[in-house]
């Protein structure tokens, strides 16, 4: 069976440079080269992709945001990260995004083959960069909150609500939702309460009236 895959990444000689070893491989069709995330985003449902191999960061859209309407458009598409970033907070926030698989730019290009290989078996995979990367940070074991859901939790904790916080951040109420289930699942939370008492005994309120 053909494996139909799409490479979005704004630098020409990565993805000439991945596609042209793709290419080798008799299962597995290059069906687009995009530039950005809005391309993906906006052709994922004609080019039906069973794998799309996407960059982090770019212009306009960035990965992230894609990959989450990427999934909204075709769920049936793996995700799969390749960046040149190895720290836990992009390497966990992708794969919160939805993403299946996480591979270092540095890594042969038959790795990627091997990533391909494990997402299209219903597997997450994690090169080995990226493993090493992701470990827990936090004295309790707990998963550490990213800068954006520390300030979303300090908005919160101030008594705002998903609306009052998406706009005062400039973000949508879906993003900020998720970010709070996010927050709620890292620390073990369920309540509105239970979010403020946690902010306010580690300090995160801390210098708000100033």
């Amino acid at each position: 069976m053909m494996i139909r895959v799409a490479i979005v990444d704004d630098h020409p000689m990565v993805a000439e440079g991945i596609q042209s070893i793709l290419e080798t491989y008799d299962d597995i069709e290059i069906v687009a080269s995009l530039r950005g995330g809005q391309e993906a985003v906006d052709q994922v449902e004609a080019l039906a992709p069973d794998v799309m191999l996407l960059d982090l960061n770019m212009p306009g859209l960035g990965g992230l945001s894609a990959t989450e309407i990427i999934l909204e458009r075709r769920p049936g598409t793996r995700i799969l990260i390749l960046s040149m970033h190895d720290s836990p907070e992009y390497i966990s926030t992708a794969l919160r995004h939805g993403a299946r698989g996480y591979v270092l730019k540095d890594v042969p290009v038959e790795e990627i083959r091997t990533a391909i290989d494990a997402v299209m078996a219903g597997e997450q995979y994690l090169c080995t960069g990226a493993r090493t990367s992701l470990r827990p940070m936090t004295a309790d074991g707990r998963e550490p909150l990213t800068g954006r859901e520390q300030t979303i939790l300090l908005q919160l904790a101030q008594g705002k609500s998903n609306k009052e916080v998406a706009l005062a951040l400039d973000i949508s109420v879906r993003t900020v939702e998720t970010h709070r289930k996010n927050i709620r699942r890292k620390l073990g939370i369920s309540s509105t309460a239970g979010l403020t008492r946690y902010a306010l005994e580690h300090g995160v309120l801390q210098g708000t009236g100033r």
